[in-house]
């Protein structure tokens, strides 16, 4: 078959860079966006703080309303002598974009495609879990074929702190990329060494095991704590399932000696991975959005943490004027430089202005749209609210709405709250009253707590309830608002 050429024209839809850093910025909840903000002021000379001069201010939120905005060039695409003195009064970064001779394409951030995320700038916090174990590793007297095969075994533990890769797997692994000869029982008699780390429970194979090394971890071998090896390693079936009447047949106990076991086994941790995880300080909820009731009338505010002062850096200004009356290729490429650094600190500024506009008029409709609820606290007033209404209401797209809903949280008088809590489906009870499903989510969590933990209420015990109440639901529709509760099975959730 010949080859050919053949050329044809197509019309494709595709995002700038602007609309891609406005997107990413939008879905970041307030820490998110500090830490995004403090890359960004590395990365970017250009771009800094404002010290609250406002004689210094070089970017404001309104739109210039001068003609004359634009500064002349000569043929080679330089600043022109005579507009150099009239940057000093105001700067309109338009000026400095038209130059013709620097096409878009020759900027670094349009080289970049529509789904890349790059950061240069990564912040490390000590060392992570992996690093720990090979510095427990370390202090372990093993040849140079036991710390290799030691290094490798550590490798293969997940975030969990579990290993999953069985040991004759393990055995080949080294032979094929260490060219080191080993067997079973010497893989076992490492990991048994890495088993003795902290965090207590890592290395192991499976949680029976995890449950197991903790147990045996424990400085004080009470009488609880033995029943409670006794479980772990011969009824770990039975336990885990709940059938607590065949643990006391089998085991010859009382009810309150197996709550004591129990809470023994409860207080151990299945996931000895997360230790690092839950210990650094990141869990910490700063809510985006302050909602406050002022005279029976709900009025937010946006935490002003999420929106700094930011502006052109005035040297970098004075440089690019200076760089421009060069002519040399010194001169031009660092106006190239220079250029490109001060537009990626105004996109940047122009995309947190955006998000933040974005931010006021999503919620503000949030509120108008939930009032009597902001207004009372009392949940049963929450209408049914879905992503298109609010998206029809400030007429944005449905995806906007979503990212900005995203991990974003609205301190309320009444606590603090997920704002995508605050949407949700809609239900017809008998009397065709339409109820959000919050409200029922709620019915069930009431009727949850209140029940007998000896003989707890399945799903359909539940929907049964429901429907005494007016709300005619599928037992499906009451399983899986319980699952999104985080509510296990009745079985799951019986008490001894």
């Amino acid at each position: 078959m010949a080859l050919k050429q053949s050329q044809y024209l197509k019309q494709q839809q595709k995002l700038l860079p602007q609309q891609i850093q406005l997107m990413k910025l939008l879905q970041l909840p307030t820490l998110a966006l500090e830490e995004r903000i403090k890359e960004e002021l590395e990365l970017n000379p250009a771009l800094e703080e404002n010290d609250g001069n406002s004689e210094e201010e070089l970017f404001s939120n309104e739109d210039s309303t001068e003609s004359d905005s634009e500064i002349e060039l000569d043929d080679n695409g330089d600043v022109k002598e005579a507009e150099i003195e009239r940057i000093d009064d105001k700067v309109d970064m338009e000026d400095y974009m038209g130059d013709e001779e620097l096409d878009s394409y020759k900027y670094e951030i349009s080289n970049k495609g529509v789904d890349d995320e790059v950061r240069e700038f990564v912040v490390v916090e000590g060392p992570d879990f992996h690093s720990m174990l090979e510095q427990q590793l370390g202090l372990k007297e093993l040849n140079e074929t036991e710390y290799t095969i030691g290094i490798y075994i550590i490798g293969c533990i997940d975030e969990d702190g579990y290993l999953r890769r069985e040991p004759e797997m393990i055995v080949d692994d080294l032979a094929f990329n260490y060219n080191i000869t080993s067997n079973v029982q010497e893989i076992e008699k490492i990991l048994k060494t890495i088993q003795t780390f902290d965090p207590i429970g890592v290395g192991a194979r499976t949680i029976q095991e995890c449950l197991l090394i903790q147990l045996h971890r424990k400085t004080e071998q009470t009488k609880d704590v033995l029943q409670a090896i006794e479980i772990v390693k011969d009824h770990m079936d039975e336990f885990s399932k709940k059938h607590y009447e065949k643990i006391l047949k089998k085991m010859n106990i009382t009810s309150d000696e197996l709550k004591e076991v129990i809470d023994v086994i409860t207080h151990l941790n299945p996931k000895p991975g997360d230790t690092e995880i839950k210990s650094n300080g990141h869990s910490e909820i700063v809510p985006d959005f302050l909602v406050t009731v002022d005279d029976g009338k709900p009025e937010f505010s946006i935490n002003s943490r999420n929106m700094p002062d930011l502006k052109i850096s005035k040297e970098y200004i004075e440089m690019l004027k200076e760089y421009s009356k060069q002519k040399n290729k010194d001169g031009k490429e660092a106006t190239t430089f220079i250029k490109n650094k001060i537009e990626n600190a105004q996109w940047f500024i122009e995309a947190l202005n955006q998000r933040h506009i974005t931010l006021m008029v999503c919620m503000q409709a949030i509120l108008e749209f939930q009032e009597e609820y902001f207004m009372t606290g009392d949940e049963s007033k929450l209408k049914p609210m879905i992503l298109k209404d609010i998206a029809t209401k400030v007429e944005m797209d449905i995806s906007t709405i979503s990212r900005m809903a995203n991990s974003k949280y609205a301190q309320t008088p009444y606590g603090t709250f997920l704002l995508k809590t605050f949407f949700s489906e809609s239900m017809s009870t008998e009397s065709g009253e339409e109820v959000s499903s919050r409200e029922i989510k709620k019915i069930l969590k009431d009727c949850i707590d209140a029940e007998d933990k000896h003989k707890p209420l399945t799903d359909d015990a539940l929907c049964d309830i429901l429907k005494e109440k007016g709300y005619t639901i599928a037992r499906r529709t009451v399983a899986k608002y319980r699952e999104q509760l985080d509510i296990a099975v009745a079985r799951m959730r019986r008490e001894v």
